[in-house]
């Protein structure tokens, strides 16, 4: 699904994305994970081209994403991307925030993007709420929205950059289990969190990732139990610790 072939992508002098090589497949779901600054989320907002590349290739359903004169909007549209801070319209209801780009970007009927989104809207459990503003919402709430939001789209693929890292910790639980539920559905996943949890219960690789580099790729059982790269040690002994 995801295919990416020496990436580089450089800040100025500061080097983010280290000669990045790797893939993931259909209806898998990827845990990234690392310390600050490692080139985690850079990493995920290449996939959709928040961020550009400076060399390589990435490739998404067979399909070169940073070649000249690509749609990006086009792309962007079949990428569902949910956030670190929710980016929900505040002047929007939960329902309009749900169905405004399918009717947009899709030219669906009102009634079918109102449809689906009340869908989506009970899977995450916010049915309810389709009347309230986000400012009525808890963070927790806001982001459950925001999922149901990226998947109105009905995207093949869903990238997640820290979506909890925003939230009180007792909103945690609510994000990780409507995630939990899209992992069970088969959507292909790429998720940067520092929920080493939901990462051992959930994913079916683990990258690990320092100074723009994937330093290890292993099943969540190997990463866990078994790390084989000194800072992949380091980072899973230092949260242990805390």
């Amino acid at each position: 699904m995801i295919v990416l072939d020496k990436v580089n992508k450089w800040y100025g002098d500061y080097h983010a994305l280290v000669d990045v090589s790797e893939r993931v497949e259909k209806n898998e779901v990827l845990v990234v994970c690392g310390p600050s600054g490692s080139g985690k989320s850079t990493l995920i907002r290449t996939l959709n081209r928040l961020e550009e590349i400076d060399s390589g290739r990435i490739e998404v359903d067979g399909r070169d994403i940073h070649a000249r004169g690509l749609d990006v909007n086009s792309l962007r549209a079949g990428i569902g991307f949910v956030f670190q801070h929710f980016n929900l319209f505040p002047h929007l209801t939960v329902l309009e925030n749900c169905t405004l780009a399918p009717v947009r970007l899709k030219r669906a009927s009102s009634k079918e993007a109102r449809d689906h989104a009340l869908q989506l809207l009970e899977q995450v459990g916010l049915a309810h709420k389709r009347d309230a503003y986000p400012n009525e919402l808890s963070g927790g709430q806001q982001q459950r929205v925001a999922i149901a939001r990226a998947l109105a789209m009905r995207p093949p693929i869903m990238l997640f950059d820290e979506p909890t890292s925003a939230l009180d910790p007792e909103m945690v639980g609510e994000v990780l289990q409507v995630m939990r539920s899209l992992a069970k559905q088969g959507m292909t996943m790429v998720c940067v969190t520092h929920e080493m949890g939901f990462a051992r219960e959930v994913a079916d690789r683990v990258w690990f990732m320092s100074e723009g580099k994937i330093l290890e790729q292993a099943s969540p059982e190997a990463f866990f139990t078994n790390p084989q790269h000194p800072r992949a040690q380091q980072f899973l002994a230092d949260r242990s610790g805390r």
